[in-house]
């Protein structure tokens, strides 16, 4: 090439121009333009590597759901009602190694999403370890998050089990854990069959039954201030529950360790001395070995009897002291009931308990089932069972010993379960058909006369029947002064079809409460001082079968 074509000849060290090339300062000049490149390449490699960094840090991806790739299948309520559902959601995080401008991502946030701990969120800002900040976000909270287009937020996809109805049926549908695995009530009974089947898994419960009886029960935990309750509807004529219900209850989208022990399932899990309610077996023992008949007459009752060192008493003194079997169960009288029991029999006794299935663990859908308490039997123990003192069972059990004596004498199992196969399935005939007729006329009569202690149930077109309870509430070396009230009903008394057993733990009297009574008269009383089961779980019966009565009445 001809030097004259280049700008800087070396050759004669001069430019065009003729002016001297100085060879020192192109020397300088060479040695800061080699130090901006060399600079420029250690800046490049030094963000290389913090790229790498950040890129090979294990974070949640975007299309990554994990290792829970199990789709759990539905549960539905018999109206095929979805009460749990497995769907897709999307957590949230944040990298803060990718936060440009904190200040404006906190601001951002704090907008959208206003309840939550800032000042522990820019802690974590300012750290530099990924954190969740928020977790199965709907799809309407998750397309605001991810508008705001900041690289530093992580969306995860994460396989999550929804229950739509919240609180309705906390203790019949139960929890699982982080790892897919079903941990209490149908969840973990069903674990398996819930993974394996693509089938939904379809339960005996009507989802408007439940709410409406939920919301009676709620209503009358603030009237008579009670720390729990519990409701059972069976059909009693093949144990599908239609609703169940123990209050307090929780949020199943919310996993949380029961650790309260007031969250306990009062229908299936809880055991108690339930009082009166245990005089209709008395009644019923007695007629199906032939020891009595509805009329058979107990003269000369006393008002209280020794048995070792204890004393039984009547709870009303006013009782008559001679009185037909029929007319000791319609008036609640102790002295009978253990005047009954005797003729029965502690050994016939004992075991028309136990055929009904009443001082044994209950076989059923769900683990949360209590354990009766173990009886030493005895003459004394024979006669406080007679009256449902010192004897246990629990609220389930009870509905299924009222399903037994009303639907005709026929054993049923009770079930969450619905299927239609088991549903015709007659089980063992334990009392007869003549003997459950007496006792289903013995149970109307406690409804329907002014000698009865359910008269409040007397609900104008459903034929209710049944049978109180008030108990002590047992504690360490005695009893207290706080009561478990139960009612137990059944309806129609004609051909009953239903069991509905009221449990009301620790109730106190409500003197502003206004009862109305059923009989037409349209005599209201302000308030009572009595804290039994005919003021208290009667009532809340009563109200109950109002709001059902209709539903029952056109779908059952």
């Amino acid at each position: 090439m001809n030097s004259e074509n280049n700008f800087f000849n070396f050759e004669n060290d001069f430019d065009k121009l003729g002016n001297k090339y100085d060879k020192n300062k192109l020397k300088i000049s060479f040695n800061r333009v080699a130090f901006i490149f060399f600079t420029f390449i250690l800046v490049l490699i030094i963000f290389s590597l913090k790229a790498f960094y950040l890129t090979g840090k294990k974070l949640p991806q975007k299309d990554s759901i994990g290792s829970n790739t199990e789709i759990r299948s539905n549960i539905l309520d018999r109206n095929n009602i979805i009460l749990a559902k497995t769907i897709i959601t999307r957590n949230i995080g944040i990298n803060p190694n990718l936060v440009i401008n904190k200040k404006k991502l906190l601001l951002n946030l704090k907008i959208l999403f206003p309840d939550k701990n800032y000042n522990d969120i820019e802690k974590k800002l300012n750290g530099k370890k990924f954190f969740y900040f928020a977790e199965e976000l709907n799809p309407e909270n998750y397309e605001k998050l991810m508008m705001l287009g900041d690289k530093s937020l992580i969306p995860e996809p994460r396989i999550t089990r929804f229950y739509p109805q919240k609180n309705l049926f906390s203790h019949i549908i139960g929890q699982i854990d982080n790892d897919n695995n079903g941990i209490s009530g149908i969840e973990k009974s069903f674990d398996l069959n819930l993974k394996d089947s693509n089938q939904d898994l379809k339960l005996t419960v009507d989802m408007n039954l439940q709410y409406l009886i939920r919301e009676e029960l709620i209503k009358f935990n603030k009237i008579f201030k009670t720390i729990g309750s519990s409701a059972i509807l069976m059909n009693s004529k093949n144990g599908e529950i239609l609703s169940l219900i123990s209050l307090p209850d929780y949020d199943l989208n919310r996993r949380q360790l029961l650790e309260d022990k007031n969250l306990i399932n009062r229908a299936t899990k809880g055991v108690y001395e339930l009082g009166s309610v245990f005089k209709t077996f008395t009644y019923a023992a007695g007629l199906s070995n032939g020891s009595i008949q509805p009329d058979t007459e107990f003269k000369n009752l006393e008002k209280k009897i020794y048995c070792s060192k204890f004393i039984i008493g009547e709870y009303d003194e006013k009782i008559p002291s001679n009185l037909t079997a029929e007319q000791i169960l319609i008036r609640s009288g102790n002295i009978g009931s253990v005047r009954i029991a005797q003729k029965v029999g502690l050994e016939s006794f004992q075991k028309f308990l136990n055929d009904l299935g009443l001082l044994n663990t209950l076989d059923f859908d769900i683990e949360e089932i209590g354990t009766p308490l173990k009886i030493n039997w005895g003459k004394c123990k024979l006669a406080t069972s007679a009256y449902g003192h010192g004897v246990t069972t629990t609220p389930i059990q009870l509905a299924k010993g009222y399903s037994i004596i009303s639907n005709g004498g026929y054993d049923i199992k009770p079930t969450l379960i619905l299927d239609k196969k088991k549903r015709e399935i007659r089980y063992q005939k334990i009392i007869s058909e003549e003997v459950s007729k007496k006792i289903n006329l013995a149970l109307r009569k406690i409804v329907t006369t002014k000698e009865g202690t359910a008269s409040f149930a007397n609900i104008n077109g459903y034929e209710i029947g049944g049978k109180t309870g008030t108990a002590q509430k047992s504690n360490a070396g005695g009893y207290s002064n706080m009561k478990i009230n139960t009612f137990a009903s059944i309806f129609p008394t004609s051909d009953p079809k239903y069991v509905l057993v009221v449990m009301l733990d620790e109730p106190k009297p409500n003197k502003d409460y206004i009862y109305e009574y059923k009989d037409g008269s349209g005599l209201k009383i302000k308030g009572t001082q009595f804290n039994t089961a005919g003021w208290t779980a009667v009532e809340v019966a009563g109200k109950i079968i109002e709001k059902i009565g209709p539903i029952l009445a056109t779908k059952y």
